[in-house]
């Protein structure tokens, strides 16, 4: 792999007094690029080490869209906001390039991470034949900097990172930690919409047994009298936990706790923010072994608020 180019952009000439700017490009040669697929059910990459710079990949995370991100071993980026373009190949005379916009660039190793949506234009530019390319300036804020991709080898490594994201799970710890459980026909018992997305998280829980820690807050409107709505709020609570048990969920993993009426999600002065308020809120988490219970009574256990 060939060492960062340096391009002489302003050459000596007959004013002295302006100083000379270099743009410093890192790609890798030709002949020597390589794609590399990696993966599991929750992360899916698809990379492609930048000589003497670092890496430029393609991540898609389970439930969510692709996106493209550049890690450097050095930081050769300025902190702001690089210009992200799908540039048209030098074998393809005549196309210009595709502005994305911009991406913010950060000191981490991580520099640049783009959003869902240009990821994803970019991911397709290159079925098309271009370049990731990131335009910038570099720490010392003096000189240009553009990092670049090359489509070549691509479609055989795209397939490959296809069979990859269509293992992924349908979410993403983000996106199921604190997820709410709703019981909007007013009683105790959950309902198909309910089911579903209790199955969603379950199967989550399968795939990743480091979370071992349920927190399940029953909750009511205020329709009924305080004690009426307290023990609404704790059957529901229950009927969570219940599902989750019978599908193969520890109960020593289990907290339940049930609050009638006392925090509500919205006020409830409508029918439709009273329905929004009969629920089950979880929250998911990752504690150490030694913190979690050896063993817990069913009912005894369970603890009001």
């Amino acid at each position: 792999m060939r060492q960062p180019s340096l391009i002489l952009l302003s050459l000596l000439t007959c004013v002295p007094l302006t100083p000379a700017a270099w743009a410093i490009s890192f790609q890798t040669r030709l002949e020597k690029v390589e794609w590399q697929v990696e993966g599991d059910q929750f992360e899916c990459r698809l990379s492609q080490p930048v000589s003497n710079f670092g890496v430029g990949e393609f991540v898609r995370r389970a439930g969510e869209q692709v996106t493209f991100r550049l890690q450097s071993r050095e930081r050769w980026l300025d902190t702001g906001s690089a210009t992200l373009l799908a540039a048209a190949a030098p074998w393809q005379p005549g196309r210009g390039d595709i502005n994305l916009g911009v991406v913010p660039v950060s000191a981490a190793p991580v520099a640049l991470s783009s959003s869902q949506e240009q990821g994803a234009r970019l991911l397709t530019s290159m079925l098309e034949g271009r370049s990731p390319l990131v335009r910038h300036r570099t720490a010392q804020g003096r000189d240009s900097v553009e990092v670049r991709l090359l489509p070549v080898k691509f479609q055989k490594a795209y397939d490959d990172y296809l069979e990859c994201t269509a293992g992924l799970l349908p979410v993403n710890f983000d996106q199921v930690r604190q997820s709410q459980v709703g019981f909007p026909g007013g009683g105790v018992a959950l309902d198909p919409m309910g089911q579903a997305k209790l199955d969603i998280i379950l199967g989550f829980l399968r795939a990743d047994p480091s979370v071992n820690r349920i927190q399940l807050d029953g909750h009511a409107d205020n329709s009924g009298n305080r004690l009426t709505n307290r023990d609404l709020s704790r059957r529901r609570a229950l009927a969570v936990m219940e599902y989750l048990v019978a599908q193969g969920v520890p109960a020593e993993q289990i907290t339940v706790r049930f609050h009638g009426e006392r925090y509500p999600l919205v006020p409830n002065n409508s029918e439709a923010n009273r329905a929004k308020n009969r629920r089950v809120t979880m929250l998911l988490e990752r504690v150490p072994a030694s913190q979690v219970p050896v063993s817990q009574a069913p009912a005894e256990a369970i603890n009001p608020d």
